[in-house]
């Protein structure tokens, strides 16, 4: 691949406002789900400092920043520990979104360090596969981003070997992802009728799900083999040594991104996953991209035709290999595609078991390969210290992929059970002593499609005599069948998403839905606020209800009348269970379930400190406590878009009043350069000098001129 300079920003900028969102959204609901009174109290759990040890062997055992607070004098609780922990995220990756020198390593790693922290806290709530792709994605922008505080050299040959993790971890997520959901012997995906139910039983759904799933089944059943051949036969294309392949992967790969930002509320998910496409594109075409022209090929014209035709090849396999493998037929007549998998089980686990090895080989060979070439760079450097210092960089980062290289294949090999026993003990070992710190998963979203019978919803209801009913509805979970979808992302409504995933099980296996009940009757405020911010539409905003109870529903989207026209309502639904018993405070049940999940206060709660941060805290909090989420995170989006727009144009003046001097050129240039430099056309020299500042340091200190 070319030079990764202008790929590595993209990737750089878009991990800052992705962490931006993700710390924001946590923070608007840090006292409804962790606060003294919230549904999983922090300070429950919250690290005990113990003086006798040493802090880095405590932060070892259990990584978090909490245990930090007292030592540093932080006079504050533990809700207002993880308040805190949030705002500084938010600073940093605001400050790291908006000004390219704190893109830096340090800053990443702190933003690394304060999810982690975070994580360690957030129990049932901050345990989604994209929490935990967060981390690893924010770990290896700690590798890939370079060190601007520290003003270290500009000189980074090793740039291309840390950034083949971003598709290392591309890679393992989409194909990952893939071969999860035909390994889990869901009907949904064999029938290839999962899309069917996906848009109705998604988490939260948005209001064009509704008009999505009146589509004819044979086009959703057609969009179900799509998005399998996207996960499994695309991805090995991210290693092709064909640039022409990876460009076409990276265009599938970021479409089907682009488009489950649009089809669904998954938070900063598809975001996430759409910076680490940026891994598959090199600096000429994002050159391309922003009209700067086209680099002459230095191809001939054999070279090129061959290249076409090995491309057409592979598509036309994979498109031929679709049709077979899937029973593609088109009915002219009905004028629809027919599709139904022509393999079986066990013929899928035999494929796998071949190809689990292989494409770990072929991770090895391609990270092989930029090794080698960076190790080529820095000795092929003019200047006997450029030579010592790039191969110095190039040990240290590159010993660090190997090893982030070697440690992922853990996770990677547990799809395939024969493949996974046959990693090394040591590799095994390695991976269990940084486990705690979540740098590498296995992902398999969607593996097991639910809603197949109608998408399980728990409704919670109060009452004042425990003979009239009251619906509680959440503002953004479905519940009543009037309401239409709520459009919330980036935010992260996580008690939502928690009673979706709930409904598929039972409540004695979800704790917190005990303590949610519990926080209900009590009245808690700050609980109200996750399910409403406007205290108006919640039922019982005056008097908490006296008893509370829970029942599981059936919902299905409505489907539009004979006539074409759509409904009066969005879903339907039926009663199927009750799912929570009544109960009221001082109940048997309740009381017996609270302290079997160590849910029960053991020691009073201490009133809140009143040093000057926590005043702070407290005035911050009080600006936005009465605002949904999702205005929150649409607010700071658009500041951020705004203050690019000012940014941008303000450049544009400024840099049409005065032009930017031209960069001096290295004294040990070629000779056989300098008529290409006096045959330069006034449209080249003008390019030139529209460089930015950070191509006229790179120019500065780059080996040549220095000698």
């Amino acid at each position: 691949m070319g030079v990764t300079k202008l790929t590595r920003h993209m990737f750089l900028w878009s991990m800052a406002n992705i962490y931006m969102f993700a710390f924001a959204s946590l923070y608007v609901q840090i006292p409804g789900l962790y606060g003294n009174e919230g549904v999983l109290p922090v300070r429950l759990v919250e690290p005990r400092v113990d003086g006798s040890r040493p802090v880095l062997e405590q932060i070892h055992a259990h990584p978090s920043l909490l245990w930090l607070g007292p030592r540093l004098g932080l006079d504050l609780d533990a809700q207002q520990a993880m308040e805190l922990l949030c705002l500084v995220g938010v600073l940093l990756a605001l400050g790291a979104a908006l000004l390219e020198p704190l893109r830096d390593s340090l800053v990443f790693f702190c933003l690394w360090a304060l999810y982690l922290s975070l994580c360690q806290m957030g129990q049932d709530f901050l345990r989604f596969q994209w929490d935990s792709l967060l981390l690893e994605a924010g770990f290896l922008t700690v590798l890939v981003a370079p060190l601007n505080l520290l003003r270290c050299s500009a000189f980074r040959q090793h740039d291309a070997v840390t950034f083949w993790l971003a598709r290392w971890l591309l890679f393992r997520l989409t194909f990952g992802s893939g071969v999860a959901k035909l390994a889990s012997h869901c009907p949904s995906w064999w029938g290839l009728t999962a899309v069917n139910h996906m848009f109705e039983a998604q988490g939260i759904p948005l209001p064009w799900s509704w008009f999505i799933q009146q589509l004819p089944d044979w086009y959703l059943k057609l969009g179900t083999v799509c998005l399998l051949v996207t996960e499994i036969a695309v991805p090995p294309l991210y290693f092709a040594p064909i640039r022409s392949l990876r460009l076409a992967a990276f265009y599938i790969q970021a479409t089907y991104q682009v488009k489950l930002m649009f089809l669904g509320n998954y938070g900063f998910l598809p975001f996430l996953s759409l910076a680490l496409t940026f891994s598959l594109l090199d600096d000429d075409h994002i050159s391309y991209w922003l009209g700067h022209g086209k680099k002459k090929s230095t191809k001939t014209l054999p070279q090129t035709i061959m290249s076409l035709l090995v491309v057409l090849a592979v598509f036309a396999v994979i498109i031929y290999g679709t049709k077979v493998l899937f029973t593609l037929e088109i009915d002219w007549d009905a004028k629809t595609i027919t599709s139904e998998t022509a393999f079986t089980q066990q013929q899928f686990g035999n494929v796998l078991k071949l190809v689990t090895g292989p494409t770990i080989w072929v991770g090895v060979l391609s990270l092989t390969w930029e090794v080698v070439a960076a190790m080529l760079g820095c000795v092929c450097v003019r200047g006997c210290l450029w030579k010592l210092w790039g191969l110095v960089q190039w040990a240290v980062f590159a010993s660090a992929a190997v090893a982030m290289f070697a440690i992922s294949v853990v996770p990677y090999s547990s799809m395939e059970q024969v493949y996974s026993s046959k990693i090394l003990p040591e590799v095994r070992q390695a991976y269990s002593l940084v486990e705690r710190y979540r740098l590498v998963s296995a992902y398999s979203l969607d593996s097991r499609m639910t809603g197949v019978d109608g998408r399980s919803e728990v409704i919670l209801e109060g009452s004042m005599d425990k003979n009239t009913w009251t619906e509680i509805e959440f503002m953004y979970k479905p519940g009543n069948v009037s309401v239409a979808p709520p459009v919330v992302a980036p935010h992260q409504p996580r008690l939502d998403w928690q009673m979706s995933q709930v409904a598929q099980g039972l409540a004695k296996q979800s704790p917190w839905f005990t303590s949610l009940v519990h926080c209900l009757l009590q009245g808690n405020k700050d609980v109200v606020r996750l399910i409403q911010t406007d205290s108006a539409q919640y039922p019982f905003s005056q008097v908490p209800p006296v008893y509370l109870r829970a029942s599981l529903y059936r919902y299905w989207f409505t489907q539009t009348t004979q006539d074409g026209s759509s409904p009066n309502e969005w879903w339907r639904r039926h009663y199927a269970e009750e799912f929570y018993p009544a109960v009221h405070l001082g109940d048997p049940t309740l009381e017996s379930m609270l302290s079997q999940h160590g849910l029960k206060e053991k020691f009073p709660i201490q009133p809140s400190p009143d040093s000057p941060l926590a005043q702070v805290l407290r005035q911050v909090r009080g600006h936005v406590q009465t605002l949904p989420g999702h205005l929150v995170l649409w607010s700071l989006l658009a500041t951020v878009a705004t203050i690019w727009l000012l940014k941008t144009l303000l450049s544009g003046i400024l840099g049409g009043r005065k032009a930017k001097p031209t960069p001096a050129e290295p004294k040990a240039k070629k000779a056989k350069d300098q008529p290409a430099e006096k045959s330069a056309s006034a449209s080249s020299l003008k390019a030139e000098r529209e460089n930015s500042e950070e191509n006229r340091r790179d120019a500065d200190k780059s080996p040549k001129k220095r000698k």
